[in-house]
Order: C-alpha cells, then structure tokens, then sequence
C-alpha cells in the first residue's frame, strides 16, 4: 500500500473519524483507522462497534492495500505538519510509514482483518432529506435526549418516519421537544426507530460539514447517512419509544408571544440567583407582561420583566430554568 495525499485533507478527515474511535478501547483494533488505498481513493473506516464512519478521499495511489492505523498518532502527526503540506505513506510488513518533506514517522499497525466492519445495511425505508432541514430540526430536538437513563429507550432520538412527514422526537421524562419536517417518503403504515445519543451527537457533527442532499436508509438494526463522500451508520435503540402524543398538553388557551433574545437575557440574568440544583425560577404572567423570578437558599432575590404579547388570565407557574433557555436556544 502506498499513496499521498495533502496534509490539509487527511486532517479535516481525521478529525471527524477520531471522534468515533473508541475511547475505552476494549478491542486494541478499535483505536485505529482502517486505511484501504485503491484505485485512484483511500477510503478510512472508523468504529466503535455502536457507530461507524467512512470517509473516502481522492489521492494519488501508487500501490494498493489495506492497514489499520493508530488513530490518535495519526491524527497529531497531520495535525502537527505544516498547512499545505503534502503526505506519503506506504505500507512495508507491519510498519507504516508516513513522510513529509524532511519528516519521517513509522508507526506500528494492525491487520486490517482484525476490524469490524458494519455489513451492507439493505434499506426497507429510503428516502432523502435536504441537509439544511435535517440539521435544523436535529438542533430543534437533541437537547432533551436523556443521558444514561435506565430507560435505555430514553438516552436517544425517536425518529418516525410516515408518508410525506420525518418527525423527530426527544424526552427525558422531564421535558420533550418535537419537530416535523417534510420529506419525499413512500411508506404504508407509519415507523419509528430510536438513533443512540451518540450517534445523534455525531451525525449533527457531521452535518456541519455536508452538502446538498442526504440519503437516508434504514433497516431493522442500522441506519445510516450517506452524504458526499462520507457514510455513517449508526445502530439503533432496541426499545419502544413511550406515547409521547399522550402527554403532549391540548388546547391551552394561555398564550403568550415574546421575543426570544429578551426572554433569553432575562432569563439567564434571573437565574443566576436560583437554588444550584434545582435551578428554579417563577413566571407571573399578568396582562401584556411577564415577570420572572428566583431566589436561592442564601435568601437571595433576582427579579426582572418585560413586555409580552398576552390577554389571557393572571397566571403563576414555575420551571427549571436550564430546560426554558434550552428550548429558547433551539
């Protein structure tokens, strides 16, 4: 195995692929980079058997093979070269080597049949997403994933898929956020799958740096993306998501319109004086204005206000104030 590649490109590849790789490590081979050269592409595989990352980049290959490649060296080699710098590397017996101008680094490396590579995931739902809507409502939902919830079900995104409409879903029991999006789907009977909390984490990674359109398929265990030339699958959650229609409140005649960058600042000012751990804050809506209060077991007071749309009766009602400026930031 052998090519070269532009330092800059291999970099802005690895970075993405680090942040898959295993951090415990359970399996040595799982801290690496599978690095197969063919052709006229090197194709980079990472995984840490729940999620995985392939990225295929176009370079110059003089010889072609296949390695695992620790994953961190690598990727402080690249990111400790100068800009614009070119890379080659080649393969001889179990060592890599890695040259650029006068630098030269071999590292030890792994047989590549030791890595565990996701299977073809045969889609029974396809559709695909235009990137910006996707990532939009991604951000409008992840915040109320739970973490490390015994109800394993709840440490993820429920994504349902019907005919015409993706809807994502995220709760952890404590709140929950909801977003509909259109898409160009075919489907007889509506479907949910539940994408892990890291995947989800990843996949907006990811998303910050696609492209046009995102191809979406989904089987009974996988999911995956696939957008340009990087393709992440992700497992999912086997569980039912809970009937998150039947705590959704209807009607609600109390309707109050604010502008968000004031309800944030005051907000973030009032709850500076909250208990630390509940982070409690109280909301006194009266005619066409709110006020927000809290106050803190060192008998501490923060009170601020400011003009709302809202005509409906007096009303007082308290909050976790981190789940209100969570929901205003999305």
């Amino acid at each position: 195995m052998k090519f070269k590649i532009s330092r800059d490109v291999i970099l802005k590849a690895l970075q993405h692929l680090s942040s898959v790789v295993e951090r415990r490590q359970s399996l040595p081979v799982l801290g690496n980079v599978l690095t197969q050269a063919k052709d006229e592409d090197v194709i980079l595989t990472a995984t840490d058997l729940e999620v995985e990352l392939i990225i295929k980049l176009n370079c110059k290959v003089s010889a072609q093979g296949k390695i695992t490649i620790p994953a961190k060296k690598w990727l402080d080699i690249c990111r400790n070269l100068k800009e614009g710098a070119d890379i080659s590397i080649s393969l001889k017996g179990d060592r890599v080597t890695m040259q650029s101008g006068k630098s030269r680094f071999t590292l030890s490396t792994l047989p590549a049949e030791e890595f565990p590579v996701v299977d073809e995931v045969s889609a029974q739902n396809h559709f695909t997403i235009d990137r910006d809507d996707f990532k939009s409502t991604l951000d409008a939902t992840h915040f109320s994933m739970a973490q490390q919830d015994v109800r394993y079900y709840l440490n993820g995104l429920m994504v349902e898929m019907s005919t015409g409409i993706l809807r994502c879903v995220a709760t952890d029991g404590h709140r929950l956020a909801l977003k509909d999006v259109e898409v160009d789907i075919k489907i007889d009977e509506s479907r949910q799958v539940i994408i892990p909390r890291k995947g989800v984490l990843e996949l907006i990674r990811l998303l910050a740096d696609a492209t046009d359109a995102i191809s979406v398929l989904v089987n009974s265990n996988h999911i995956r993306f696939e957008m340009g030339e990087m393709t992440f699958t992700s497992k999912l959650i086997d569980g039912r998501f809970p009937d998150y229609q039947r705590v959704l409140p209807e009607g609600g005649k109390n309707i109050l319109k604010a502008d968000k960058e004031e309800m944030r600042q005051t907000l973030t000012r009032v709850a500076i004086l909250s208990n630390e751990k509940y982070r409690g804050v109280r909301l006194i809506l009266g005619d066409a204005e709110l006020k927000i209060l809290a106050h803190n077991p060192e008998q501490e007071q923060a009170e601020d206000q400011f003009g709302v749309e809202y005509s409906g009766e007096a009303l007082e009602i308290g909050f976790n104030a981190n789940y209100l400026l969570d929901a205003v930031n999305a």
